[in-house]
């Protein structure tokens, strides 16, 4: 049984607390179905989110088969399933992908077979199994629906809470999806709850929980939802509630609470003699009225950081290959950029040359000499100078292409996974494994690219590897803003914004002010990238670049370390962007 006592929710509105969930007390027995209903804004999502634990009660006790939910016990991932009003889902996967991805990551099971058994039966119990191999893109709105509810049932979840998911369907898919619902409460005493903004097919519900401010102004039988409320049409319910305060409807229903409960028990133990409720057998009285012993419960547990791990990073290539658009846009970029650095080479390729041994006779001529020689070493220094910063700034760029949208693109799925037991460790190594085949194909390449049309007259391994270093610094600090940030839209301005501060405040174009610089230059990745790729160049271009620039060149070893540590800042920032809690 799940029962709450005097339950609040309380969050602070213009310096006063203010109780979205006000004292609600309820009692829900198992195999029951329960539609929670009341105008917008009475609390109906608030009370659901409570009593799945993703809102923490700020008062009162929920009890779940007799234990203390707000006292250290907590439901088991499997125990639980939520199925939101967002697609739970990845467009490009589909349906029986999607069910399996669900499975390997909620259960540990021992074998294929007990796998198969489950998605099968998932599908099944939702009518899916015919449109198993359907994308979900071209899903309905009632297929996807069904789809999250599958999702869920592959736990064999004990109570499942169900946030509109009956909202935007036409009549026929909505009464489909009620009386799934009604047909899922009845097997295995499974507890379900349905927020719900439609008043039609109440008979299908075992009890209406009708809320309005927060507190409930009912909960009781359907058949009792009209005489209580003294109207003729249900729809007659909520401007009906409008004329009472909250208080004065909660006052009333306490009146009639336990009148109302015990017909809802009447009617249960009718289901139970009929055979339409069907309990597990240690929830079934004998003929003797004495309770059968318990039986010890399936063990499902979660499956382990590497399984979870695997299936995450699967699931990832699988999306970016089906995506066309990403994977052109990844070629395009791979091989744009390069080809946008090339057209600069020729620029690079003067010849140095230096003083003639044999000292000119004549000073004209000598003076000429020396130009000529200070001339080229600066047109090459130039060259040289631009063309490492223009790769190092395109690298940049698309380590922010890479990484901006990565977690924030998909916050609400990741969100609704990590409540249904994935770990956020394996989330984010499955994300660096992903990522890190990016990088390296796209620094690798820039560098053998460009070398090929512009020798690297010094290390080449040196600079592909502060090449490698800057992507990857942009890349992991741009997936811990995504990580921080609630939308794709907000993670994408911030890294943009990142992207092009680097050219100016790298100092490589023009030296900055001194006391700037100190501030500015240790968050610069572009910096360390550029002034680790001048020193591996030979010594007459080092020398040359030197001679036309005013910024102050660091040391590799210094370099080295401190795109390492914007590496290692990102990726901090993002295992704590991925623990928090961040559902809307």
């Amino acid at each position: 049984m799940l029962e709450l006592q005097e339950v609040c929710f309380s969050i602070q509105k213009d310096g006063e607390e203010v109780n979205l969930v006000d004292h609600v007390s309820i009692k829900i027995p198992r195999g029951h179905f329960t539609a929670i209903v009341g105008p917008s804004g009475c609390g109906k999502t608030t009370l659901l989110k409570t009593i799945a634990g993703l809102n923490a009660e700020s008062g009162g006790t929920l009890l779940w088969n007799g234990k203390s939910l707000s006292d250290g016990y907590d439901f088991a991932p499997s125990e639980i399933g939520y199925v939101p009003q967002f697609s739970i889902a990845y467009d490009p996967l589909t349906v029986d992908e999607s069910v399996e991805a669900a499975t390997r990551l909620r259960i540990k099971t021992q074998n294929n077979e007990e796998l198969d058994a489950r998605i099968d039966r998932a599908l099944e119990e939702t009518g899916l199994t015919a449109i198993a191999d359907r994308p979900v893109k071209v899903l309905s709105g009632g297929q996807k629906r069904r789809l999250g509810l599958a999702m869920e049932l592959v736990s064999d979840p004990k109570i499942l809470l169900c946030d509109e998911v009956t909202s935007g369907l036409d009549p026929r898919s909505e009464r489909e999806i009620v009386k799934l619902l009604h047909d899922l409460s009845r097997k295995e005493g499974r507890i379900v709850l349905s927020v719900t903004h439609s008043l039609a097919h109440f008979e299908l519900y075992d009890s209406i929980l009708v809320l309005h401010e927060g507190r409930v102004a009912f909960h009781g039988p359907p058949d009792m939802l009209a005489h209580y409320f003294s109207v003729s049409d249900t729809e007659e319910i909520y401007p009906r509630l409008a004329k009472q305060p909250s208080t004065r409807w909660q006052s009333s229903w306490m009146k009639h609470r336990e009148a109302y409960y015990a017909k809802i028990e009447k009617q249960r133990e009718k289901n139970l003699a009929d055979g339409t409720l069907q309990l597990p057998k240690k929830l079934v009285a004998t003929e003797d009225e004495k309770p059968v012993e318990e039986e010890e419960e399936e063990d499902i547990s979660t499956p382990g950081i590497i399984s979870q791990f695997t299936t995450l990073l699967s699931r990832r290539w699988r999306i970016f290959f089906r995506d066309r658009g990403q994977v052109f846009l990844q070629l395009a970029i791979m091989i744009c950029f390069p080809i946008l650095v090339s057209l600069f080479s020729d620029k690079a390729n003067v010849q140095l040359r230096s003083l003639s041994d044999m000292r000119q006779t004549d000073v004209m001529l000598e003076l000429a000499e020396q130009q000529n020689v200070r001339q080229d070493n600066m047109k090459a220094g130039s060259a040289l100078s631009g063309i490492i910063m223009f790769q190092v700034v395109l690298l940049g760029l698309m380590g922010s292409n890479n990484s901006a949208r990565e977690i924030a693109g998909e916050r609400l799925i990741y969100e609704k996974e990590k409540f249904g037991g994935l770990r956020p460790t394996a989330y984010l190594a499955s994300k660096i494994a992903f990522l890190s085949c990016l990088i390296i194909a796209q620094s690798l390449w820039m560098a053998i690219f460009v070398n090929f049309f512009s020798p690297f007259d010094g290390n080449f391994a040196q600079h592909a590897v502060f090449l490698l270093l800057c992507n990857a610094a942009m890349t992991s600090v741009c997936l811990g803003i995504s990580a921080m940030m609630k939308t794709a839209e907000q993670a994408s301005l911030l890294s943009i914004y990142l992207v092009g501060f680097q050219l100016p405040l790298s100092g490589a174009v023009l030296a900055l002010p001194e006391k700037i610089e100190t501030i500015t230059r240790p968050f610069i990745s572009a910096y360390w990238a550029w002034s680790g790729s001048v020193e591996a160049l030979a010594t007459s271009r080092n020398l040359a670049v030197k001679s036309v620039i005013s910024t102050s060149i660091t040391p590799q070893e210094m370099c080295f370390y401190l795109l390492g540590l914007h590496v290692a800042v990102g990726l901090i920032l993002a295992l704590w962007g991925a623990k928090r809690h961040q559902w809307e």
